[in-house]
């Protein structure tokens, strides 16, 4: 059985975060990352590369799926969220090395009074790629553009 291919391709990483495009089964969702910080824990979107992905039970996020074998890091996901930016800069975030999907990008208000680069409807953009790949593995393949 061949394993289904999902693109990542981003556009250029900002102190408000990286934004791309997700490409799977002819469908299209954009997606919300931290900055390229050297792939440092925590703080860097992953290095470009093709990923293992597989279904995870989060203690946060519940059933979602993981990506494997990044260098040097662990516990990367693909969840829900909104903001990916640079908190020494203060930026908000709700990420520390995940990606998120979302059907649409904007800008929302963060906690400083900022408006602030954003992935928006998150969660429907999720429950679309959760259901296209049907709780089977996939290769995500990231690239920058």
């Amino acid at each position: 059985m061949t394993v289904p291919t999902v693109r990542l391709v981003r556009g250029p990483s900002t102190d408000q975060g990286t934004f791309g495009r997700l490409v799977f089964g002819g469908q299209v969702l954009h997606t919300t990352e931290l900055p390229w910080r050297n792939n440092a824990r925590q703080m860097s979107c992953i290095p470009p590369g093709a990923y293992t992905c597989a279904l995870v039970n989060s203690p946060k996020f519940g059933r979602v799926y993981g990506v494997a074998n990044v260098p040097g890091r662990s516990h990367v996901l693909i969840h829900a969220a909104n903001v990916g930016g640079d908190t020494t800069l203060g930026w908000a975030t709700h990420l520390h090395g995940c990606i998120a999907p979302a059907e649409k990008l904007g800008a929302i208000r963060i906690p400083s009074g900022r408006m602030q680069r954003a992935g928006l409807v998150s969660r429907p953009a999720l429950r679309r790629l959760m259901a296209w790949a049907g709780g089977q593995p996939f290769t995500l393949e990231v690239s920058n553009a």
